[in-house]
């Protein structure tokens, strides 16, 4: 595709083929289509994906957004080699400047089937951080043949958090190659009236004179529910102005595990269970403290998030938690309940004018290094100096 620059001069765009295993709701799934969006409106570049196997619920959206999107309907790992010579023979036909691969499967499968035609302007994109939980055999003997091919395969990693790039580099891969460029935050989506948003409040029976704190995370051992949970239940046996608000799916009064935990803490009245929402942006403006209590983590984004809404914001020293927040004062130790409540109880213990000040300069501090716009500008700026454009 060419178009003409602002001097009149035509010039051909970068285009750049995407490959993920698929296009269902997930974290790099979401980032991808915010990318693919965030550059809609410029002539000098041109993005197509490949799914390496079906449509999923992004790439309908994405279609109807007239982005093309080939699907090569692998249906198991068994069908990779039919899958990679589908994948060699689209590629020779789309012939793009970049091949920008998603995770561990399309990283491999993607990288090889662009080098055996030619294609040398790959980028991989690894997104997890903890690679000592989860994952098929079959995922780690991929992971291991992506380490040792990582120094001949792609010509960038990009990981989507600092602590993905530590982690990764120990287990083998070329760390000449790797950068990191996290997610960006839509501040438009995030900020949709510009100000705090109080009808969840309301719904609830929450009164202004009360302190909100806000989990969001669903019900899962690595989200460390039970943590929170006693923290926060003594920190509401010492004061009687603040409630807690947990959102994610599971945390619902049926969850039986989750009651139990807030029943010992005897202060289940302070706790508000509003299970998986479509609306976490109106739950973060109607509260007023943000807490991250996992205990493993990559780039987090819902702290991004709370950040940028201007919450104040307490955080467990996980994944890229703690380089996100960037002030060590808010940040306690994983799994450390008695930590976590002594830091809301100061957190609670400032003015509502020192809570806003710590909010503020959160979020200025998305504005100025997450925001999409920005995230946006250094994916392109790594596409066209691949190609010296």
């Amino acid at each position: 595709m060419e178009y003409l620059d602002v001097s009149g001069v035509v010039r051909k765009a970068v285009i750049v083929t995407h490959i993920i295993i698929g296009l269902n709701v997930g974290g790099a799934e979401l980032m991808l289509k915010r990318l693919i969006e965030s550059h809609r409106e410029r002539p000098d570049i041109e993005h197509c994906i490949i799914s390496l196997t079906d449509m999923g619920v992004l790439g309908e959206q994405l279609t109807k957004q007239g982005v093309a999107v080939y699907c090569l309907g692998m249906s198991s790992i068994m069908k990779g080699p039919v899958t990679f010579f589908k994948l060699r023979k689209l590629l020779r036909k789309l012939r793009p400047d970049v091949v920008h691969t998603w995770m561990y499967h399309a990283d491999l499968l993607g990288a090889l089937a662009a080098r055996s035609i030619g294609l040398r302007q790959i980028v991989w994109c690894i997104r997890s951080t903890d690679i000592n939980k989860g994952g098929s055999k079959v995922t780690l003997i991929i992971r291991k043949l992506c380490a040792l091919l990582s120094g001949w395969l792609p010509r960038v990693i990009v990981c989507a958090a600092d602590a993905s790039r530590k982690v990764h580099e120990a287990v083998g891969y070329a760390s000449n190659k790797m950068q990191v460029i996290p997610n960006g935050f839509e501040l438009a989506k995030l900020l949709p009236t510009g100000s705090n948003d109080t009808h969840i409040r309301d719904e609830l029976g929450i009164s202004k004179a009360c302190t909100l704190v806000v989990s969001v995370g669903r019900y899962n051992p690595v989200k460390d529910h039970k943590t929170f949970i006693e923290a926060a239940g003594k920190v509401a046996t010492q004061r009687n102005d603040v409630r807690f608000m947990l959102v994610g799916r599971d945390l619902e009064h049926s969850n039986s595990q989750l009651m139990a935990l807030i029943n010992a803490t005897g202060q289940a009245d302070t706790f508000y269970l509003l299970g998986e929402r479509n609306d976490v942006p109106a739950c973060l403006q109607a509260s007023d403290v943000f807490c991250l209590h996992s205990v493993t983590e990559g780039f987090p984004n819902v702290l991004g998030e709370a950040m940028a809404v201007g919450l104040s914001c307490i955080a467990t020293d996980v994944g890229d938690a703690a380089y996100l927040l960037d002030n060590p004062e808010w940040v306690v130790p994983a799994a450390s309940p008695g930590q976590l409540a002594d830091k809301l109880d100061a957190i609670l213990s400032l003015s509502t004018t020192d809570r806003e000040v710590l909010g503020q300069t959160s979020a200025n501090r998305i504005r100025e290094h997450f925001t999409m716009d920005v995230i946006s500008r250094r994916y392109f700026d790594l596409y066209t100096s691949l190609i010296d454009v």
